[in-house]
């Protein structure tokens, strides 16, 4: 099952993720996220677009098995909407959403955002091929090439973690939930500096989508590039920045990981 069906299955009351979108016991966190997204934006004004997304990951959602969202407007201003979304498996709480979406304002304030790193282009990065068994389930349908910094497991001490990222099979467009579903799907920075496997997860997730937001084909790659910011006692802290091909600014995307190892 290809993204965009599971966005449209997000609009149903209950939803079953297939296998294929799994990583490691849970479902792939930026497709849950993601999905959280869809049913928030069902609830404000279309000329609202999201601001902000605060992810907590409470608890792994499992595939194969049926979910069901609640969606509650927390507050709906002149030009500005909070909304809280909730992902349930079970009767428990798995995922705990904010959303913060705001029409434009007028303002004097304009500053112009860095210039994105100068990077080779994508078929000249090394790619990380979907193994079964070996990678996540959901990496046979996001493409990574890596840009910045060491493969998860390396032994590499960097600070620095990314590249290209894109759908292997995209859908008709690139919408807000296609971007955070590609922001999710790095492994977290701190992975390069452990020299075996070990297990890792978000615990939490903190992403702004800049709006206007450029547009861009399905199919186009946009990069990403993570930093660490502070890693020990079996967490780390990161912030990451995400561009278009264009090198036009997209999101920024800040993450708390549990590291056991």
């Amino acid at each position: 099952m290809h993204f965009d069906e599971l966005l449209a299955g997000a609009k149903e009351s209950s939803l079953v993720i297939p296998g294929s979108w799994g990583q490691g016991r849970a479902t792939f966190g930026g497709l849950v996220a993601a999905l959280a997204y869809a049913k928030m934006q069902d609830a404000v004004q279309a000329d609202r677009p999201l601001r902000a997304l605060q992810v907590a990951f409470v608890g792994p959602v499992t595939v194969g098995e049926p979910m069901s969202f609640e969606v509650e407007l927390l507050r709906e201003g002149r030009a500005a909407s909070q909304v809280e979304a909730r992902i349930k498996q079970g009767g428990e709480t798995r995922l705990v959403a904010l959303g913060s979406f705001g029409g434009d304002r007028e303002s004097q304030v304009q500053v112009t955002p860095y210039a994105a790193p100068a990077v080779p282009p994508p078929e000249e990065c090394r790619p990380l091929d979907y193994i079964q068994g070996v990678t996540p389930e959901f990496t046979q349908h996001i493409e990574m090439r890596w840009a910045f910094g060491n493969l998860p497991f390396a032994g590499k001490p960097d600070r620095e973690m990314g590249g290209w990222m894109r759908f292997r099979e995209p859908g008709s467009e690139m919408t807000d939930a296609h971007v955070i579903a590609l922001v999710d799907a790095w492994p977290p920075a701190v992975l390069q500096h452990v020299k075996r496997p070990v297990p890792a997860s978000s615990m939490s997730w903190s992403l702004e989508i800049v709006h206007p937001r450029p547009q861009m084909a399905a199919d186009e790659p946009l990069l990403y590039r993570a930093e660490i910011d502070q890693a020990g006692s079996g967490y780390g802290h990161t912030h990451a920045t995400i561009w278009n091909r264009q090198g036009e600014l997209l999101a920024l995307s800040r993450q708390t990981v549990t590291v056991f190892g």
